[in-house]
């Protein structure tokens, strides 16, 4: 076994190390650099999932207090288990290098975000904030700080979802600590975003996380941060005696409930800003309900069970097995997610690839069919109201509404044409879910993988369950080397479900293969 004191090799220690193996991890290419670490994509060959590995750098490597540290606060922050928060797999030393292996997220940080989209409007806004501040109500209940919130670390996934990354260097919150800015081991933060008592190295608590956020909402909102300067110290002095400019002034279509929601995460006084996440999470809710929606949902909503006759007919009964397959990969769903994630952040999320789908630039087709009318769905101003709108109400019209009403918001007709696909699936409509179907099995430009995994998977299940052998091994061979875009949780049980019917004429081998993947996906889940 290693010696954890090893040093890694000076002369090759912060070269490129993509190809290599460590440990169970084979490193596939370089991500990014930071001040304190290296970050790879690998793939876990055990697990065979993709992970992100971060290795520290060489000369923090040589210092055993601080690989302690970083060894015991990582373990610690490796119990934050939450849908928010990057997960932590491993924190380990191989060959003479230390790292730690984390979930990796496919999607861009919150400053990436910015620069490419402009501050978020109010429903966009409230999704962010509200998952983050889900995660960092999480870390607080173990009392742990993550001391580096910021715009960098807060990652928005392809389906929407954020996730605060960089836990593996928080540390545990003890009564009566304090904490000395300058000790080896301990992370500064970055000034733009510290909190008072963290600038003068005062004993930090979960509201120092809560004052970092609030300079994130603001840097988000506003466009920029709410302290500037030509150096570190005097933008931490602006933290300790300079008040923010209102927020109000700056983006004066918000609510001004949600800008005193922000300037109260920025008081100077721990004891006057919100004491928990929980706290800010009940506030941020009262927002929302008076300007975004008449409903918080507690759970990820379930989008696609809706009630359906039953015949004594083979074709009916079929298809009644089908829905209550659907209906049970949705209960899965719900139970599996955190609780909490704001309403525009679900459409993404549950929907798959919905803002992947609005990034990329080719044009999609329409429906192959005419369009229905929709006169007894109202209008509504934006494309996110009328999508919640169709969530509520759940009917074909309603999903069409969106399609129809906003045929150029990519971002929500390819979600509102999916439940469609699932409706019809559940009625036994064949011929109208594959048109869908097709449509999605089309799609070649970039970022749209996803959806055309999608597709293809939905064309086997139609295809399986009208019987046409041929055709359906045709498109399972096609959707194998897609498999990996195929993240839907109900479209993965329909694929079983239509496996399973179809095991006999696949072959073993293949239906061996297929079966151990989704063993492996349903595992991972768990």
């Amino acid at each position: 076994m290693a010696d954890p004191r090893q040093h890694p090799p000076k002369s090759n220690s912060w070269e490129d190390l993509s190809g290599r193996e460590l440990g169970d991890f084979q490193l596939l290419r370089r991500l990014g650099r930071g001040a304190m670490a290296e970050v790879y994509l690998a793939e876990q060959r055990q697990l065979k999932r993709r992970v992100a590995v971060k290795i520290l750098k060489p000369e923090l490597a040589h210092d055993t207090t601080y690989l302690e540290r970083f060894r015991r606060e990582a373990q610690a922050a490796a119990s934050l288990v939450h849908a928010n928060i990057v997960q932590i797999y491993e924190v380990g030393h191989r060959d003479g290098f230390h790292y730690i292996a984390q979930e990796y997220v496919q999607g861009q940080n919150l400053a990436e975000w910015l620069n490419r989209n402009g501050p978020p409007n109010l429903p966009q806004a409230l999704s962010i904030i509200r998952q983050a501040a889900a995660a960092l109500a999480k870390a607080g209940e173990l009392g742990v700080v993550h001391r580096d919130i910021k715009l960098e670390n807060i990652m928005v996934t392809s389906a929407g979802e954020v996730k605060v990354a960089d836990f593996g260097l928080a540390r545990v919150t003890r009564p009566g600590e304090a904490t000395d800015l300058t000790q080896v081991g301990i992370t500064m933060g970055t000034p733009l975003y510290m909190s008072p008592e963290q600038v003068e190295g005062r004993a930090l608590d979960p509201r120092s996380d809560l004052y970092s956020l609030g300079v994130t909402c603001y840097h988000l909102l506003a466009g920029g941060p709410p302290f500037r300067g030509e150096t570190a110290l005097s933008v931490a002095v602006q933290h300790l005696k300079t008040m923010p400019e209102p927020l109000e002034n700056v983006r004066p279509d918000l609510p001004p409930a949600l800008c005193r929601i922000v300037h109260r995460l920025l008081a100077k006084n721990p004891n006057d800003r919100y004491q928990s996440g929980g706290e800010l999470l009940g506030e941020l809710r009262h927002v929302y309900l008076a300007h975004v929606a008449d409903d918080w949902p507690d759970v990820s909503a379930d989008w696609s069970g809706l009630e359906k006759d039953s015949s004594a007919d083979a074709a009916v009964q079929l298809t009644a097995e089908l829905d209550g397959l659907m209906k049970t990969a949705a209960a899965q769903r719900r139970t599996s997610r955190r609780t909490g994630r704001l309403v525009a952040a679900i459409v993404a999320g549950l929907l798959l690839g919905g803002l992947a789908a609005w990034l990329a630039t080719n044009r999609r087709p329409l429906l192959a069919e005419a369009q229905s009318a929709v006169t007894s769905i109202s209008r509504q101003r934006t494309a996110l109201q009328q999508y919640l709108d169709a969530s509520r109400i759940g009917t074909e019209e309603a999903w069409r509404a969106v399609i129809e009403y906003f045929p150029e918001k990519d971002r929500y007709t390819y979600p509102a044409k999916q439940q469609l696909a699932r409706l019809y699936l559940q009625q036994g409509d064949y011929d109208r879910a594959w048109a869908i179907f097709e449509e999605f099995a089309n799609l070649q430009a970039p970022g749209q993988q996803p959806l055309r995994a999608f597709g293809l998977a939905g064309q086997y299940g139609v295809l399986t369950l009208q019987g046409k052998d041929r055709q359906a091994a045709s498109v399972l061979n096609q959707l194998w080397p897609m498999r990996r875009f195929l993240v839907d949780r109900q479209m993965q049980q329909l694929l079983q479900y239509a496996l399973k019917k179809n095991r006999d004429k696949l072959g073993t081998g293949p239906a061996d293969q297929w079966e151990q993947w989704l063993a492996q996906e349903f595992q991972e889940e768990e």
